[in-house]
């Protein structure tokens, strides 16, 4: 963990399926915290240099709670909201003069393991590659974008399941939308990527074709745990977060 590297924190989301219109996304509570709380805790104990929440939807909200508990917490705003890439551009501003990697990770996901991301950093280092994606594997993947990987177990594609062939579709290893890229080549990828498609979006995982095109090492770490990557995005997966927490810190608790 020697270099450098900055965290940015794509928080911005409005989560119209929380049954509660009026409140961020990343600030609906997981073990008696916001969910952005554990991400932030996360960042901190990895000692990520620069931290870097992009916010959106009632973001007042956000920032106030989180100068309260991180006052060395940054925020880059993004709106409208347009995207992934979208997101991490508005933290181009913030890195322009840093030197490093930058950690890209989601305010709606407050279950990774501060091991799981070093782990992650770790083969980015190991493999010098342009950008690391953390995966994981389903018993049924349907529905996920498929990594694809090489003869050397680097990455060479990522396919969504409705534009897999059937063999792609065997494939169970899916990308949880965590990553580590190398900044410099992160934000020239980001300044390639458009808009055409059906959402009229900026997705961030058009960089990696960016990439492939020009040879570059695009790495993956895997988890077996694919809890750690939920996002929650429902009530009811709200819940459920709410449960492997609890039940991994009962796992943690010292017997009395």
């Amino acid at each position: 963990m020697e270099k450098n590297f900055a965290t940015v924190i794509m928080a911005a989301g409005k989560g119209t399926r929380m049954k509660n219109s009026e409140k961020a996304k990343v600030m609906f509570e997981v073990a008696g915290k916001p969910m952005i709380h554990h991400v932030i805790d996360l960042s901190i104990e990895l000692k990520s240099l620069r931290i870097i929440v992009i916010v959106g939807f009632y973001r007042e909200s956000v920032t106030e709670y989180l100068h309260k508990i991180a006052p060395a917490v940054e925020f880059a705003v993004q709106d409208p909201q347009l995207g992934t890439g979208h997101a991490v551009m508005q933290a181009a501003r913030a890195l322009v003069n840093f030197s490093g990697d930058v950690l890209v990770l989601s305010g709606d996901v407050p279950l990774l393991r501060v091991s799981t991301i070093r782990e992650l950093i770790s083969v980015h280092r190991e493999k010098n590659a342009v950008a690391t994606i953390l995966t994981t594997e389903l018993a049924d993947p349907s529905g996920y974008g498929r990594v694809l990987r090489g003869t050397e177990g680097n990455v060479v594609g990522i396919v969504e399941h409705k534009d897999a062939t059937e063999e792609q579709r065997k494939v169970r290893e899916i990308n949880s939308g965590i990553y580590i890229f190398d900044s410099a080549h992160l934000f020239d990828a980001l300044g390639h990527i458009t808009a055409h498609n059906a959402q009229n979006e900026y997705y961030l995982t058009d960089v990696f074709g960016y990439f492939w095109t020009r040879r570059m090492t695009v790495a993956a770490k895997k988890t077996a745990d694919f809890d750690e990557v939920r996002g929650v995005n429902t009530v009811e997966q709200l819940e459920e977060a709410n449960e492997i927490l609890r039940k991994r810190n009962l796992v943690r608790a010292p017997v009395v």
